[in-house]
C-alpha cells in the first residue's frame, strides 16, 4: 500500500488570487521551516505576477489557522547545536517582513486558533478576518520566549497598554474581541467565510478598496455576539494604569497594591512566567513602539538567539509542551535576581550574524 503524503502547504492559483492553505491540521497547522521555505518564494512570485491580484492565506481542518511555530523542533535543534535554531527564526522573520511589505492586498482568514507564528503569518497583512472560532494569544512568556514574529511592532501599537498586557500575560482573546482589540481588521461569521473567499477570488482586478468593500459587506451581515461588550472593556482603565509602570517589577507592585480580583489574577499569571522573558518582552515593546517592522524583526532575531543561548526556553518547552507538568523551574527564578545588564546583553548585535533582508 502506498500512502500519499499530504503537502504541508497548498499553494494554488484560483482565478486572480494566490491562495495559501496551511495544511497540518493534526498539529493545529503548526509552522515549520519547510513550510516557510515554500510560502516565501511563492509570495514574492505572486507579488510580482501581473496575473495575481490578491493573496489569501487560510488554515485547513476547521480548528486552527496556525497555532504557532513548531518550537519543539527548534529547541531540539538548539540542544544539538543544529543550525535550524538560527535558520527557523531568520527565515520566519524574513517571511513576516515580506507579508508586512506585500504590495498586493494580503487577506488572512484567521478562522480558528491563531497564536505565535500564526499571528506572524497574518497580523502584518493588510486584512485579517476573524470569526467566532478565532482564538488569539501570544503565550510566549510561559515558555521562556517572547512575543516575536513582529510582536514588538504590532503590540505597542494597540490602544493604551493593551499590547503590553497581552504580551506579558499571554491573555487569550476570542472571536469578535480579536477585532475589537485591533488584532483583526474584520469579523465575519465562520459559516460565511467560504462564500467570502469565493467572492474575493472572483473579483476582477480588485484594488484594496474593492477588497475592503467585500469584507465590510460580509461583516455587516455578521451580527453574532455584536451585543456583547469587549471582554476587557471594564478593565481597560485598570490595564492602562497598572501596566504603565517603568519596569516589570513596577507592574507587579502595582497589581499587588491594587488588590482587586482582576489585579490579583494578573499578578498570579505573571508569577508563573519566566522572569527573563517578562523583562525582555517589556524592553522589546518599549523599543518596538518607535521602530519600523524590519527594525523590530532585526531586534527580535537577536532576542531569539539570546533565548537559544539561555536555559528558560528549553525548560519552558519541556514543562508546557513535552512533559506537560506545567511547573517550569526558571533560572533566575525571580525578577529581582535578573540584572538590567543581563537583559541588555540579549539586545546586543550579532555582528555578521544579524538578520538582514
Amino acid at each position: 500500500m502506498s500512502t500519499q503524503v499530504e503537502a504541508e502547504v497548498l499553494l494554488e492559483k484560483v482565478g486572480r488570487a494566490g491562495v495559501i492553505t496551511i495544511n497540518r491540521p493534526k498539529v493545529l497547522n503548526a509552522l515549520n521551516l519547510p513550510m516557510i521555505r515554500q510560502i516565501y518564494p511563492q509570495l514574492k512570485k505572486w507579488e510580482n505576477d501581473k496575473e495575481t491580484e490578491i493573496v489569501i492565506i487560510k488554515g485547513a481542518g476547521g480548528k486552527a489557522f496556525c497555532a504557532g511555530g513548531d518550537i519543539r523542533a527548534v529547541t531540539e535543534a538548539g540542544k544539538a547545536g543544529d543550525p535550524l535554531a538560527e535558520d527557523f527564526f531568520r527565515e520566519e522573520y524574513i517571511l513576516n517582513n515580506a507579508i508586512g511589505a506585500c504590495k498586493k492586498p494580503y487577506i488572512a482568514l484567521i478562522d480558528g486558533i491563531t497564536m505565535g507564528g500564526g499571528v506572524g503569518l497574518s497580523v502584518h497583512g493588510r486584512f485579517r478576518v476573524a470569526s467566532e472560532k478565532t482564538l488569539f494569544a501570544m503565550p510566549e512568556t510561559a515558555i521562556g520566549l517572547f512575543p516575536d514574529v513582529g510582536g514588538g511592532y504590532f503590540l505597542p501599537r494597540l490602544r493604551g497598554k493593551l499590547g503590553l498586557f497581552l504580551a506579558l500575560t499571554g491573555f487569550r482573546l476570542k472571536g469578535r474581541d480579536v477585532q475589537r482589540a485591533g488584532v483583526a481588521t474584520h469579523f465575519v461569521e465562520s459559516k460565511k467565510i467560504p462564500d467570502l473567499e469565493k467572492e474575493l477570488v472572483d473579483l476582477k482586478s480588485p484594488s484594496a478598496d474593492d477588497v475592503s468593500r467585500v469584507l465590510e459587506s460580509y461583516q455587516n451581515q455578521s451580527s453574532l455576539d455584536s451585543e456583547k461588550p469587549f471582554v476587557l472593556d471594564k478593565h481597560m482603565s485598570d490595564i492602562d494604569r497598572l501596566f504603565s509602570a517603568s519596569s516589570v517589577e513596577g507592574i507587579v507592585q502595582n497589581l499587588k497594591a491594587d488588590g482587586s480580583e482582576f489585579a490579583n489574577k494578573q499578578a498570579e499569571t505573571l508569577a508563573r512566567m519566566s522572569p527573563t522573558s517578562l523583562k525582555i518582552t517589556f524592553k522589546q515593546l518599549q523599543a518596538g513602539a518607535a521602530l519600523s517592522l524590519p527594525d523590530v524583526l532585526v531586534m527580535e532575531y537577536r532576542l531569539s538567539q539570546a533565548c537559544m543561548r539561555g536555559c528558560d526556553f528549553y525548560e519552558g518547552v519541556r514543562a508546557v509542551l513535552v512533559d506537560k507538568d506545567q511547573s517550569p523551574k526558571w533560572n533566575p527564578s525571580t525578577l529581582e535576581e535578573l540584572s538590567d545588564q543581563t537583559v541588555e546583553q540579549c539586545f546586543s548585535s550579532l555582528g555578521e550574524k544579524d538578520l538582514t533582508f
